[in-house]
Formats: structure tokens, C-alpha cells, sequence
């Protein structure tokens, strides 16, 4: 098979979707433009053709359509000259738009095949009704390159003005399309719920960091470091005592002098070989020290320091710099700002450090039957988990600056999301499922955020959310019901963190589910867990309307489907 390159085009003007990224929307776990990207990763070379993407591998060329906006052809035509200068021209270029969803890799390769077996010009995909699909094609690349050159202009030129007479259409599933804000909800209506993993994945790499900001080390608990942290001065600064014992010079005995070096105070003067001087742990050693010899290994007799027979000889000296010395990096930029952050700056001389979060929060209470204190009216019910979610939340690292209560009206959710730039995320408990009062969800298409996931195959917390809004804030719509609301915060809420201030991730904790068995399900389940006397045991059967399930329970366990007694699970702690 000759060789192939693609060119994906990712520009346009998106009038249909009101002007937003279109290639950037979400369906299915990841963007348009990921799921072409990955349609077409067997290729040689990919071009992408639209606004500039930094996130994009450093592989794919990136180049755009003259002028912004012009249409497909004139992108196809940049996308050509992006491929001339290879060394090793292509016999085939693949031509794919990036609003095309559910496109898979197998499909394009037979395109390719099929352009391969035929010898035509340009194989197209034909969807479901037969209609020709001209931006999924397999061309032969001179029969491209004529093509554009054959026209007189290239701006606002329909992709069908490229299309030669020697051609073959192929039946692929996955063409449709994504034009308008109805085919962007349906299409992420058919698509597959994201896997936890995936949704954790997707946030930490895709959720727009939160700024960055320089502050004393101490107000910078509970941040995320932006910079590495370096050194301003070595550790030890100077050559010190690691004993309380004798700093010596030569082999023993030695003449042990009457001064003394203490922790902090004057450096003793230097000795000269057989001269030993008492010292402090963390004293400057004299000049000439040699090592120090501990007070156990030692005894003094006619003022001579004698060494005793069978001790070892070591050095207890600590050399400056052994720790290290200034300019050396000591925690990297993403290390939580922790309390051994703090001491070891102050070790290192370091005052101020640059840092992303904590993370704020405006925690959303939803629906009209929940209330917060008095009496309950007929139909209403208590909140029972607005006053912890606080609480929990500040266990992850996110600060809560706000708890409010929605009420169930049109407009509230997009009075809420258009005024999320006062803080770095929006927990909204509630209204995620598909009833009539579930409206977050429309809210979310109506003031242009980004839609990251748009269900969760857990359960419970199926109907979870992430988005970003316009202005950068994530948004976390976690279920209505108490039980799946704490425990999809506890499964998802480390991965925002992580996503917001760009923290290093944390290490996962496992733990063998004696009864794996017995909970294991068709779909991945997030359960209670306790210890006991040879492992570990997780509720079969959990009640979700509260959260009695937690009580005398140590954490969560995640728990894919189809496991055996035993097996190995991912453990969530629970905050205390």
C-alpha cells in the first residue's frame, strides 16, 4: 500500500453553532477533533487546517485556510501545501472534516483500501441514505492537486467543486455530521457513557488551569505549585557536625582543646592534625575536621581523646550541599503545597513561591422540593448533604466560598453559569437526569460552555456532567440523590483538582475485595468499604437515599464489572 497522509479540517466559521470551536465541542469522552485525529492516526502525516491548537501534538503540522473562514476547498488547497515539502510524497491523502463523532479508524482504512483496490481518483464514504459525504474521502493525491489547481479561485468554493468524474462511493457507518446545536445534543444522546478513568483523563487534560499567582510560602497551603521550587541556598549551608561527639584531625589519640563548638554559635578555630575539639550536633566543624568522633565510640583519659577499640570509624560529618546546593530543583512544578512543602522552603531560603488554587468553590443545591432549615412542607425533603459537602470538599483541596440554593426556573441555571467567573468551579447538586426540571444540561448548551462529559458509566452517578464555561470556570454536575452525589465528588473531585492547578496526580490505592464477586456487576459500581480481620468486604446492596451507607465504612471501592472474590480494586478513602 502506498503511503497516506490525512488532512483534517478544523476551521470554518460555525455559523450554524453560533460561532463556537465546533471541532473543540465533546461527545463520547473527547472533542471532534480528537475522534478524527484518531480515525486517521495510521497515516504518514496529518495536517490539521483551522485556528491554532497548542494542545495538538507536536507531530501534526498545523497551517491555516487564506483567509480564516474560506471554506473547505480552500482549506483542502492548505492542507496540500503544508504536505509538498515531504520528502516522501504520498500517493493518498485522506480528507476528513472534524464534526464527525462516531468516524472510526476502521472506516477510514477501508477508504483507503478500497481507493487502493480501485485505482479511481477519490473514494467517498456515502452515509446511511447513500448521499455522498465529500469531506470523508481517500483520494489519489494528484488527482487532489489538479483539482485545486484547476480552479480559478478557492475561497467559499463548495467541497463538490473537487470532485472528479472517476469516483467510487463506499457505504461507512459513523458519517453524520454535527452542523447545528440539535445534532451536537443528539449525537451526544447516542453516544456511549465515559468510562471513570476516561472522564479523569479527559479533565486533567483538557480543563483550563486556573492563574497562577506568587505568595508567601505559608499562605500557599493547600495550592499547587506553578514552578519548580529551587533552592535559594545549599542545605547545609556549611560543613556540620551530624553528633554530639568530637571533631578530630589525624589518627587517635588526640590532644582534646578546652573550647567548644556549639549549634549556632562561633566556628571553633581549625585544628591541626592530633588536635580534637568537643562539638554539637549541627555545629560548624573547624577547618581541618577530619570526621567526628561520637561520644559512644569515645573515651578521655590524661586529656587525651582515645577512640575505642571495635567502633567504627565514621565520618558524621554533613558536607555542604549534601542535601543541596542553590539552583538545584527540590519539588517540581505540580507538587501540592503541603506542610513538608513549607519546611522545606524555609530549609532552602525560599520565601515566595508561584502557585495554582486552592481551588474555590460554589457549591449549588437544586430543586424545589429541597430546604435547608425550618419546618418541611408537604413534598419537600432536607438537605442532608449541602452542610457536608464543604467539608468533604475541603478534604480534596477545594475551598468552598459559597453554598446556595437553586430554585427550579428557566433561567436560573444560565443567570448561574453566565456569572461563573467569580470562582475556579461549580458543584450543582441536582438537576443532571432527564426530567422535566433537569435543565442544566440545555443551560449548558444555551451560554456556550464546553461539554466534557456528558454521562458516567458508574453506578450509581450515571447522570454526572462535566463542562467548562465560556469564562474558564469547570463545572461538576453531580447527582440529585445524597449517596451518588458524595461519592462521585470523592471519585471525580482529586481529577479537577488535578485538571485546575496542573498537580502532579496522585498515586492510586488498591485493596483486595475479598467479596469482588458478589458486587462486581454489569456495569462499574462505586461502593462502601470496611476492613476486616483478612481483607477487605464491600456492601452487595446500598441504600442511596441517604447516607447511613458510609457509617463505620473506611472508604469506596471502585468495582468493574465481571471480577472474581479477590481481586484488586481501586480504594477511595473517605475524609474523616
Amino acid at each position: 500500500m502506498s503511503t497516506v497522509d490525512a488532512i483534517v479540517l478544523a476551521g470554518g466559521r460555525a455559523t450554524r453553532m453560533g460561532g463556537v470551536d465546533k471541532p473543540g465541542l465533546v461527545v463520547g469522552g473527547q472533542s471532534m477533533l480528537e475522534s478524527a485525529l484518531a480515525a486517521v492516526a495510521s497515516c504518514a502525516r496529518t495536517v490539521v487546517v483551522g485556528p491554532r491548537r497548542p494542545e495538538l501534538n507536536s507531530a501534526i503540522r498545523q497551517v491555516q485556510e487564506i483567509p480564516a473562514g474560506a471554506g473547505p476547498v480552500a482549506a483542502v488547497a492548505s492542507g496540500l501545501r503544508a504536505l509538498a515539502d515531504c520528502d516522501f510524497p504520498a500517493g493518498l491523502v485522506v480528507v476528513l472534516a472534524a464534526d464527525l463523532p462516531f468516524l472510526t479508524a476502521a472506516a477510514v482504512d477501508d477508504l483507503v483500501a478500497q481507493a487502493t483496490a480501485s485505482g479511481v481518483d477519490a473514494v467517498f464514504a456515502a452515509d446511511e441514505a447513500g448521499r455522498p459525504q465529500y469531506l470523508v474521502g481517500a483520494w489519489r493525491a494528484t488527482a487532489l492537486r489538479d483539482a485545486v489547481d484547476s480552479l480559478d479561485t478557492l475561497v467559499n468554493q463548495p467541497m463538490k467543486a473537487l470532485v472528479p468524474a472517476d469516483t467510487l462511493m463506499v457505504p461507512v457507518g459513523g458519517v453524520t455530521d454535527c452542523d447545528t446545536p440539535d445534532e451536537v445534543r443528539r449525537a451526544r444522546a447516542q453516544a456511549a457513557p465515559v468510562e471513570l478513568d476516561e472522564a479523569r483523563n479527559l479533565v486533567r487534560r483538557t480543563l483550563t488551569p486556573v492563574p497562577d499567582r506568587e505568595t508567601n510560602v505559608r499562605s500557599a497551603l493547600g495550592g499547587v505549585l506553578a514552578e519548580p521550587l529551587v533552592a535559594a541556598e545549599a542545605l547545609p549551608r556549611f560543613d556540620v557536625s551530624a553528633m554530639d561527639g568530637y571533631a578530630v584531625s589525624g589518627p587517635s589519640p588526640w590532644r582534646l582543646r578546652r573550647d567548644v563548638g556549639f549549634a549556632g554559635g562561633e566556628r571553633p578555630i581549625g585544628l591541626l592534625p592530633g588536635e580534637a575539639v568537643r562539638i554539637a550536633t549541627g555545629a560548624h566543624v573547624p577547618e581541618g575536621t577530619e570526621r567526628v568522633l561520637r561520644d559512644e565510640f569515645s573515651r578521655i583519659e590524661d586529656e587525651l581523646l582515645h577512640q575505642l577499640p571495635d567502633t567504627p570509624e565514621r565520618e558524621d560529618v554533613r558536607r555542604r550541599g549534601e542535601d543541596w546546593l542553590p539552583g538545584d530543583e527540590i519539588a517540581p512544578a505540580g507538587t501540592p503545597v503541603t506542610a513538608a512543602v513549607v519546611s522545606v522552603a524555609a530549609a532552602a531560603e525560599v520565601g515566595s513561591v508561584r502557585v495554582r488554587g486552592p481551588i474555590r468553590a460554589r457549591i449549588v443545591m437544586t430543586g424545589d422540593e429541597i430546604r435547608g432549615e425550618g419546618p418541611l412542607h408537604p413534598g419537600q425533603t432536607r438537605d442532608s448533604i449541602g452542610p457536608v459537602l464543604p467539608i468533604l470538599a475541603a478534604a480534596l483541596g477545594i475551598s468552598a466560598v459559597e453554598r446556595v440554593h437553586l430554585r427550579d426556573t428557566a433561567g436560573a441555571f444560565d443567570e448561574l453559569l453566565s456569572a461563573a467567573a467569580d470562582c475556579d468551579l461549580i458543584v450543582i447538586v441536582g438537576a443532571t437526569g432527564g426530567g422535566a426540571a433537569d435543565q442544566l444540561r440545555d443551560a449548558l448548551d444555551r451560554t456556550g460552555a464546553r461539554l466534557l462529559v456528558q454521562r458516567l458509566r458508574m453506578r450509581p452517578g450515571g447522570s454526572t456532567i462535566i463542562a467548562e464555561t465560556r469564562s474558564g470556570t469547570a463545572v461538576l454536575g453531580l447527582p440529585g440523590n445524597p449517596y451518588a452525589a458524595v461519592a462521585t465528588l470523592l471519585a471525580l473531585g482529586p481529577a479537577l483538582v488535578d485538571g485546575l492547578t496542573a498537580r502532579l496526580p496522585t498515586r492510586r490505592r488498591t485493596v483486595a475485595l475479598r467479596n469482588a464477586g458478589t458486587v462486581s456487576e454489569q456495569v462499574p459500581r462505586i461502593v462502601p468499604v470496611h476492613a476486616v480481620d483478612d481483607g477487605w468486604v464491600g456492601d452487595p446492596q446500598v441504600r442511596t437515599a441517604h447516607l447511613a451507607a458510609l457509617l463505620n465504612r473506611d472508604g469506596l471501592v471502585i468495582v468493574p464489572p465481571g471480577l472474581t472474590d479477590g481481586a484488586e480494586v481501586e480504594f477511595i478513602p473517605l475524609p474523616g
